[in-house]
Parts: structure tokens; C-alpha cells; sequence
């Protein structure tokens, strides 16, 4: 990070905002590897609560996931302006040991209902991690936010690689081991936090708790100011209801048909965080340098209806990987799109639209478990007219068309309006 060096002058106070940075990377990346190990065995749990009954366990978990989404749709905003009253660090410090609790009450939860009460806490507690976002923003200066946001952003995508590895490992030694894993992982986290992290927010800084800014519904009023900008949301909408697919369905769609065990389904999910981690790294600014954000925000939207009919279609477990580096470049039209958003607000808004952009994908969230676990349910189910598991990706796949079909006309006719 040498390329802050030039504020010590101005600051003095450097080594202490990289050392918090480092910490607010710890704390994501542990959040996420604790989150990423259970993704791959608790769908698995659920079925055995259900006598294996794969059908029934899909519906469950989709419930789960829809429970899981509301909490983080509810509580983001709350505790966020929670942590403007309070300080960031108090905020953080009790998410991260709720959570450890949480998750050694689903390691010894005796029934679905114990584990659909444990989902609803891990829903709660997680949705922290906006705060430790609002934390970099108080500890950067506005010019450095992007650079540090996503340096930062590097530790979802190590966390999904490495969690789901280790939890598939782990569940083939143990069901509920890696529940205790996680829990080990964030009670350390924690402990961490609480003798290293330093507050961030001034007393005299902080600002009344008022449950109007506490609410996700306000900042949605952004998104409807500009014609584009409301396309382009409605294109993010959709496109996050679609990737709600992969942690929804595919356990227990490769589970299924293609008779993978948690290790093998843990090692291809890993396989997927390392081809996005690329995208993420590497592709994305070339692409975007050559092709243009338009060009780049279709060709990505294109890449992921193609990767998910790949998924959907595809009759071995070694032709669905073919689908997965196509995917990634999904990742592309992400990128592209949030650049094309950031230049139709004003400066002083974007921070509104980010938290209008994350109350949309909350709502994604409650939608998507739902949609694609009762797809799957019924597709693979007696009464099905086409036996067809591969149904929830190849729906997946029509989204991403009716994205690429609103991205065209709103780009188009704001390219011959400009």
C-alpha cells in the first residue's frame, strides 16, 4: 500500500489507517470464510432432517435463503445508522460474536426449526458488514475510497474460494463440523477486533439514531430520478435474481444429478470464486478500455445467459465446468454497469445510490431462494410433464435474456439522445 505514502506528510497518521484497513480486511475475509464453509453442507443437513427427501430439502432451504435475505434487507440500513450513533466499532464487535454464536447453535441445533432460527441470526449479524465499509469510508479520504473499497472487495472473492473448499473437506469428515469451524473463525475474528480495532467515527461526528434514515425503502427514491438510471437498476434487479441461482439450487442440483459429494461440489464452487477473482482482476479494465462501458455491460449480461445454459444443459459434471469461466466474465457487465450509474448522480448522492443499490439486491435476494428451489422441487418432482433438474439455470438464463433486451433499448436510445 505504499501508494498512500505521499499523506504521511499531510496526515501523520498513515501506518494507523493501513493497519486499519488491514483489519477491516481480516474481519471481511473471516466473515466470508466462515459464511462460504457452511455453503456447501447446509443444504445437505436439511435433507437429513427431511429423510433425504430431496424435493422437500430444496423447498426448505429456499425458505432459508428468503429468511436469511430479509434479515440482511432489514438490518443493513438499521445497523447502519446504528453505528452513526453509536460508533462503527461497537456495531462490528457485536455482529462478529453474535454471529460465532450463531453458528455453534446450528452445530448442535437438534431440529430445522433450531437451524431455521439459526439462519435468521446469521441474517441479522451479517448484515454488519456494511458497517465495516462505512468504517474505510471514515478512516479514507473521498479520493482514495475506490482504490481502498476495492482492495478491500478482494476478500469476499478469497473468502468464497477458500470457505466452501474447507467446508466440503470438512463435512466429508463431519456433517456439523463445519459449523464449529465457523464458529471457531468468528469468535476469532472477534477477539481480534476487540483488542486491535480502533473506533473510527468522532464523537462529535456521530449523528442522531432517526428510523427514517434507518430504513432501506428511502434511498430507492434515487433510483427513479433518471430514466437510465431506472433501467439500469431494473437490469441489476433482474440480473440479481438470477445469481441468486448458484447459492440456491446448486448443491443440490449437483448433488442430485450428477451424484457429487460435499468435497467435490466444495472444490468446483472454490473454482468458481478463483475464475471470478480473475475476471475481477485482470479482464474487467482492459475490456472495458477496448469495448466501452455499453459494449462491456452486454457483452458480460451475454456471458451470463451463455454460462447458465451451459449449467442448466450440460449432462456430465466435467461439461458444466466448461460453464463456469464463461460466467465469470458475467462479471464484467457489473463493473460496467456501476460506472455507467455513478455518472448520472451527483457526487454528493453516491453514497445514496450505493445504499439504494444494496437494498435492491436484498430484494433479489428474498425473491431469487424461492423461485429457483421451488423450480428445481418441481421439475424434479413425479408430477413434472418434462423431467428436467437442469430447469432453475436455464430460467437463470431467460433473465439474463430479458436484461440484455432492456440494457440494448435503454443504451441505444440514450446514445441517440446524447
Amino acid at each position: 500500500m505504499s501508494d498512500g505514502a505521499g499523506e504521511a506528510t499531510a496526515q501523520g497518521a498513515v501506518p494507523a489507517r493501513r493497519g486499519a484497513v488491514a483489519f477491516i480486511f481480516v474481519t471481511i475475509l473471516l466473515d466470508m470464510l466462515a459464511l462460504g464453509v457452511i455453503m456447501p453442507i447446509l443444504p445437505k443437513l436439511i435433507e437429513s432432517f427431511v429423510d433425504n427427501d430431496t424435493a422437500h430439502a430444496a423447498r426448505i432451504f429456499g425458505l432459508f435463503g428468503t429468511a436469511w435475505a430479509l434479515m440482511q434487507f432489514v438490518f443493513s440500513p438499521l445497523l447502519g445508522a446504528l453505528s452513526d450513533r453509536f460508533g462503527r466499532r461497537p456495531v462490528v464487535l457485536l455482529s462478529n460474536f453474535g454471529l460465532a454464536a450463531d453458528y455453534v447453535l446450528m452445530a448442535l441445533a437438534p431440529s430445522l426449526v433450531w437451524l431455521f432460527v439459526g439462519r435468521v441470526i446469521s441474517g441479522i449479524t451479517s448484515a454488519s458488514i456494511s458497517t465495516a465499509f462505512a468504517y474505510i469510508a471514515d478512516i479514507t479520504p473521498p479520493e482514495r475510497r475506490a482504490a481502498v473499497f476495492g482492495r478491500i472487495g478482494a476478500a469476499f472473492g478469497a473468502g468464497f474460494i477458500l470457505g466452501p473448499a474447507l467446508g466440503g473437506l470438512l463435512g466429508d469428515i463431519d456433517p456439523r463440523l463445519p459449523f464449529w469451524a465457523s464458529a471457531a473463525l468468528s469468535f476469532a475474528n472477534a477477539l481480534y477486533g476487540l483488542f486491535v480495532l480502533p473506533e473510527s467515527l468522532a464523537p462529535d461526528k456521530r449523528a442522531p439514531f432517526r428510523w427514517r434514515s434507518a430504513s432501506p425503502v428511502g434511498a430507492l427514491r434515487l433510483l427513479r430520478s433518471n430514466a437510465v438510471l431506472a433501467a439500469l437498476s431494473v437490469v441489476n434487479f433482474i440480473a440479481q435474481v438470477a445469481h441468486v441461482v448458484l447459492p440456491s439450487t446448486f448443491v443440490l442440483y449437483a448433488t442430485y444429478r450428477y451424484g457429487w459429494d460435499s468435497k467435490t461440489v466444495g472444490l468446483t464452487l472454490a473454482m468458481v470464486g478463483i475464475c471470478a477473482m480473475v475476471v475481477q482482476g485482470l479482464a474487467i479494465g482492459p475490456i472495458v478500455r477496448v469495448l466501452g462501458e455499453r459494449n462491456a455491460l452486454l457483452l458480460g449480461l451475454c456471458c451470463g445467459a451463455l454460462g447458465f445454459v451451459v449449467l442448466g444443459a450440460a449432462p456430465t459434471g466435467p461439461l458444466s465446468w466448461i460453464g463456469i469461466p464463461i460466467l465469470a466474465l458475467w462479471g464484467i457487465s457489473g463493473a460496467a454497469s456501476q460506472a455507467l450509474m455513478t455518472r448520472l448522480v451527483a457526487a454528493e448522492q453516491q453514497g445514496q445510490l450505493q445504499g439504494a443499490t444494496a437494498s435492491v439486491q436484498s430484494v433479489s435476494q428474498l425473491v431469487g431462494p424461492f423461485l429457483f428451489t421451488l423450480t428445481f422441487s418441481y421439475f424434479i418432482s413425479a408430477g413434472a410433464p418434462l423431467h428436467l433438474p437442469g430447469a432453475p439455470f436455464l430460467l437463470a438464463a431467460a433473465l439474463m435474456v430479458v436484461c440484455v433486451a432492456i440494457a440494448v433499448r435503454t443504451l441505444g436510445a440514450a446514445k441517440a439522445g446524447s
